[in-house]
């Protein structure tokens, strides 16, 4: 699995894709969909699909796939394999979602929750596979939220596909399991080769599953933690165990402009509020051509305005 194109910039989100048998743009296919890494605070979230022919439903289920995490790690990577290995009649695609991604998601001002990403992520796979020839007849989903109203959700959103949503889809439907093999197995390579875009020096591997129930990651949480700027993208800034820590252990910052008009409690101290900063900046009067705008607003696609 070739994970290079999200490793480059691990800052934003990718989708990664096997190629598309030719059997599944002329015959009937089934496809499943499941996610690994949505409880962890650390790293990336992967929905991923499967998809095949419905003739081959057999083929599948003799190949012994089953939920991925009643399998060890060496008994996933061998099934993720022999899935790969039959791309004659097996597809599949992933949506790696950055806990930056996530985070930011999660902590606009307009809400995104984890659940409306992850209706999404699997909708896009999904009209993916449509936009890729693959003949979709059937679709079976790992349920998020009410089974019932997200089938009635992706029923209306794919009218013609029959759309089967359950609760432990992954330990019902061959199809659904292949799904959850494919991105258990990338989110894991990606979590081991996590490539640290911060200057963070020798970093601890040892941050354990990821889980924060799993003392490992406690313990690098702890180890990790900068009381200024907090953590590094591969931690999710909106989950409470990040919050809470850096609450406890993070600098306090009082914004004087929080209490009283801006300008008057920047003159008080002899400096400008910030409102006046970003505004200077963006009308030119402070700008520096040499100097380079930081990473955090590049990213996000941040620019400094002077009027709405």
């Amino acid at each position: 699995m070739d994970l290079s194109p999200f490793e480059t910039d691990n800052s934003v989100s990718c989708r990664l894709a096997s190629q598309i048998p030719d059997v599944c743009r002329t015959e009937d296919c089934c496809l499943g969909i499941d996610e690994a890494g949505r409880g962890p605070v650390l790293g990336p979230m992967v929905y991923g699909i499967c998809f095949c022919p419905v003739s081959k439903k057999q083929e599948l289920k003799e190949s012994k796939v089953a939920d991925s995490k009643t399998l060890t790690e060496a008994e996933r990577e061998n099934l993720f394999q022999k899935l790969d290995e039959a791309k004659s009649y097996i597809g599949w695609a992933l949506h790696i979602i950055s806990p930056n991604t996530i985070s930011t998601s999660m902590l606009q001002r307009s809400k995104y929750n984890l659940n409306a990403l992850s209706h999404d992520s699997a909708i896009d796979l999904v009209q993916f596979a449509l936009d890729s020839g693959v003949q979709l007849k059937e679709v079976f989903v790992d349920t998020v939220g009410p089974a019932d109203k997200y089938e009635e959700k992706l029923s209306k959103r794919f009218p013609g596909i029959e759309v089967t949503v359950r609760p432990k889809a992954d330990s019902l439907f061959p199809i659904v399991s292949a799904a959850s093999i494919c991105a258990k197995v990338a989110r894991d390579h990606v979590v081991k080769g996590w490539n640290f875009a911060e200057d963070l020096g020798e970093v601890d591997s040892a941050y354990g599953s990821g889980y924060p129930s799993d003392p490992k990651t406690k313990a690098w949480l702890l180890k990790c933690l900068d009381p200024v700027f907090g953590y590094p993208q591969f931690v999710r800034f909106s989950w409470s165990t990040a919050q809470t820590l850096m609450d406890s252990k993070g600098v306090t910052v009082h914004w004087d402009d929080d209490d009283e008009d801006g300008e008057k409690a920047a003159q008080r101290h002899n400096n400008r509020s910030m409102l006046a900063y970003f505004s200077a900046s963006a009308g030119g009067n402070d700008q520096n051509p040499t100097r380079q705008t930081h990473r955090f607003f590049t990213e996000r696609r941040l620019k400094s305005l002077d009027t709405l």
